[in-house]
């Protein structure tokens, strides 16, 4: 019988359901709190701080520390999905997410891993009930 697991995710979080039938079970949940925090908190001293009085503040491009870290988070979970399926866990994937994440993911799944994405929907569904991401399988 074929284990299928599903994957709502956004940048910071991961749900990971195991489907069965049209029922869908909350096995786990990955988390990348730094996905959430300012740029500012993520980035202290070096090239790009900015001197004003007594504070300091980081001065560049914001989009990319986001972007990194859900590149961080894309690997994350791209490798749990792969020893889920190298220890027979799972052999099938559904991934639902942000489009931006599920490129991202998607890129950071290794080929064989890859070839057992059976379905992909490009919305983030992270933070939806059960049944509403059950009603948008196929």
């Amino acid at each position: 019988m074929d284990k299928t697991f599903v994957v709502a995710a956004d940048a910071s979080r991961a749900r990971i359901f195991a489907r069965e039938a049209r029922t869908l079970r909350e096995i786990e949940t990955l988390t990348h709190p730094e996905s959430r925090l300012h740029t500012g908190d993520l980035r202290t001293g070096g090239k790009g701080e900015a001197t004003s009085g007594a504070s300091q503040r980081q001065t560049g491009n914001e989009n990319a520390t986001s972007e990194k870290q859900a590149m961080v988070f894309a690997k994350e979970v791209a490798g749990y999905l792969r020893d889920a399926r190298t220890q027979g866990k799972a052999d099938k994937f559904v991934l639902i997410a942000a489009p931006q994440f599920l490129g991202q993911l998607r890129e950071k799944l290794d080929k064989p891993t890859l070839d057992c994405v059976i379905q992909t929907l490009d919305k983030d569904l992270s933070k939806a009930s059960e049944e509403e991401i059950a009603g948008k399988l196929d």
